[in-house]
């Protein structure tokens, strides 16, 4: 499932992928900026179209007339001026309008303290899924760590709850891109690059790596659930806690605890302690799967456990050859991590 199969199953407005359909003060001054670029090359697009047509026209060959070579016109100082100085206003004026922009968007994070609603969080691109470790809010340690769905708490009328990410990446060059909240933002191996986000508009925003890299790239998408603020805590309260430790499927978290999926991946609260592969501790509150290309249900879990590579060829997960029974204690815990 491509990303605009998924933006067709979404169906609301708020997974439109549009530049020019901003709901953020990032995304706004990009999309002007967008506007006016567009504006300017058009007009310049048909002031030369309409001097070629009319030249065409004007002095195109007519029936009876000589058909003679007519004198040629080897310098104009005026033309030549002109020609220089328009092009070089144009790029001076869309200079100043780049860097305003710039200015706009490019914003250094601020230390975090209490009081300010702001939100810090760390996301590593990973082929190809998405690691998000929160860090701090409205000056509180948060630490802990989720995957594939970033939760942020909505503005609102004099209460400006800004959202700054620090974009690293675990192997090759991923880019982070939620076009109606931000401009694109490359995460690069060994560099750190930040950026900030801020919406009222509650809901779900999609997005996608929109750097190439590798086989599922195009299956590396970005979904951004915004949430009222009492909403929002509320989900950070759930998810700082441990996985829950239901007595009736003890046996079946034995057997997920027996196999090698403890070397990868993270269940707070249990000996597995991974940090290879998305942190399951609260699996079952996700919507989807795989960096969203499945609904998250008892189904799909099935055909993930069961073969990995039939639903996103060339991910990093194996298929382990589990037995039935194996395969359906491991599902059957999974789906308690809520």
């Amino acid at each position: 499932m491509d990303f605009f199969t998924l933006l067709a199953n979404g169906g609301s407005a708020g997974d439109s992928p549009s530049i020019f359909d901003s709901a953020s003060p990032a995304a706004e001054s990009i999309s002007n900026l967008s506007i006016l670029v567009l504006a300017v090359s058009g007009l310049i697009f048909l002031v030369v179209e309409g001097i070629l047509f009319y030249s065409v026209f004007r002095f195109r060959r007519r029936r009876g007339e000589d058909t003679a070579e007519p004198p040629q016109v080897y310098g104009s100082k005026s033309i030549e001026i002109a020609w220089t100085a328009a092009p070089a206003l144009i790029v001076f004026f869309l200079v100043l309008a780049i860097t305003r922009t710039l200015w706009e968007v490019e914003v250094d994070p601020p230390k975090p303290q209490a009081g300010d609603q702001t939100l810090f969080v760390t996301v590593v691109g990973r082929q190809w899924w998405w690691e998000y470790r929160y860090e701090y809010y409205d000056g509180r340690k948060l630490d802990f760590i989720t995957a594939n769905e970033l939760h942020l708490p909505a503005s609102a009328e004099g209460a400006a709850r800004r959202v700054y990410l620090r974009l690293e990446s675990a192997d090759v060059c991923h880019s982070f891109w939620v076009p109606r909240l931000a401009g694109k933002t490359d995460l690069i191996p060994g560099h750190t690059n930040e950026m900030w986000l801020e919406t009222r508009e509650t809901g779900l925003h999609v997005g996608q790596c929109a750097e190439y890299c590798g086989t599922q790239h195009a299956g590396m998408l970005l979904r951004l659930v915004v949430e009222e603020p009492a909403d929002f805590e509320r989900w950070l309260e759930r998810e700082a806690r441990p996985a829950a430790d239901a007595p009736q499927v003890r046996a079946a978290r034995d057997v997920f605890l027996a196999q090698s999926c403890v070397n990868c991946h993270r269940v707070r609260g249990t000996p597995a302690q991974g940090t290879y592969a998305p942190d399951l501790t609260h699996l079952m509150s996700r919507k989807t799967l795989a960096s969203g290309i499945l609904e998250n249900n008892r189904e799909n879990l099935d055909r993930w456990v069961r073969d990995p590579q039939s639903i996103k060829s060339g991910c990093l997960m194996p298929d382990f050859k589990l037995s039935d029974a194996e395969r359906e204690q491991i599902v059957l815990y999974l789906l308690t991590l809520e």
